[in-house]
């Protein structure tokens, strides 16, 4: 087995699939871990971007049926969380509205970051390092405290954190680790990219949604594409089994392998 192989394999993506028939196991997904969990419903962090609002979909497709079925109210919460001004937070209030959300909340994470930043800065300096934190190094202090945020809100309403990764993802380990990495449920995790556009577009994702370039939104022209130097297309295909360029090839196999920790449990002894 190759090693392309053994990726496709680890990661669960088939090389197509059928939008309708994987919403409807994604659903019936989420419907089942609430049943079982006890909780109240589903929490999911809204960016703006598409991978969050096909999650914003299936979450709620998932609670309104439980809703009819078992006769009490679960609910799926949005969560708006920008840093300071975010030029995209339109696309936000776009999927929320798009999927007649019922409840949403907007909470800023600029200043809570900021205190961490400077709570850092000062500790540095007394191991005499005097600087301020990188742009990435704050980027993962965005990510891991909108997580902080998201599980306080959860706990206070019973509700389960939802995750937005998938295999595109996961292949090159592209999300922060105990950040966007750490939530309770994942339900397009055997998903590449271009078959989570697909979800999207049979679930009525917002076309400015589907469109626009996807990114982290960690700093100031960041996009992934960019950032990994490897187009989503290529990704996809490699995850679908397909031929993809050696330089391609290398790159993804290069980040899967250096990003293990990611993916794996702690390890211990």
């Amino acid at each position: 087995m190759s090693l392309q192989e053994q990726i496709i394999a680890e990661l669960g993506v088939k090389p197509e699939i059928n939008a309708e028939q994987e919403v409807r196991r994604r659903v019936d997904f989420l419907k089942s871990y609430v049943k079982d969990s006890g909780t109240s419903g589903l929490l999911i962090a809204i960016s703006g971007g598409l991978d969050s609002a096909v999650a914003t979909g299936l979450c709620k497709r998932a609670t309104d049926e439980l809703t009819e079925e078992l006769g009490r109210e679960f609910k799926t919460l949005g969560v708006f969380q920008p840093y300071g001004q975010q030029p995209d937070i339109e696309h936000s209030y776009e999927t929320a509205k798009a999927f007649q959300l019922k409840y949403t909340m907007e909470t800023n994470v600029e200043d809570a970051v900021n205190e961490v930043a400077l709570e850092v800065e000062h500790g540095m300096k007394n191991i005499g390092v005097h600087q301020h934190m990188s742009i990435p190094g704050k980027g993962n202090v965005k990510a891991r405290m909108r997580m902080v945020i998201q599980y306080a809100i959860a706990f206070e309403q019973n509700l389960l954190v939802v995750g937005t990764d998938h295999a595109s993802e996961a292949i090159t380990g592209f999300y922060t680790k105990w950040g966007d990495g750490a939530v309770d449920i994942t339900p397009l995790s055997t998903l590449n990219k271009r078959q989570v556009r697909q979800i999207g577009s049979y679930l009525g994702v917002p076309q400015a949604v589907l469109d626009k370039a996807p990114t982290a939104g960690l700093w100031e022209g960041q996009t992934d594409e960019k950032e990994l130097g490897i187009k989503y297309d290529d990704n996809s295909d490699y995850l679908e089994g397909k031929e993809v360029a050696p330089e391609v090839r290398e790159k993804l196999e290069s980040y899967y392998r250096r990003t293990a920790h990611k993916r794996n449990a702690i390890p211990g002894i």
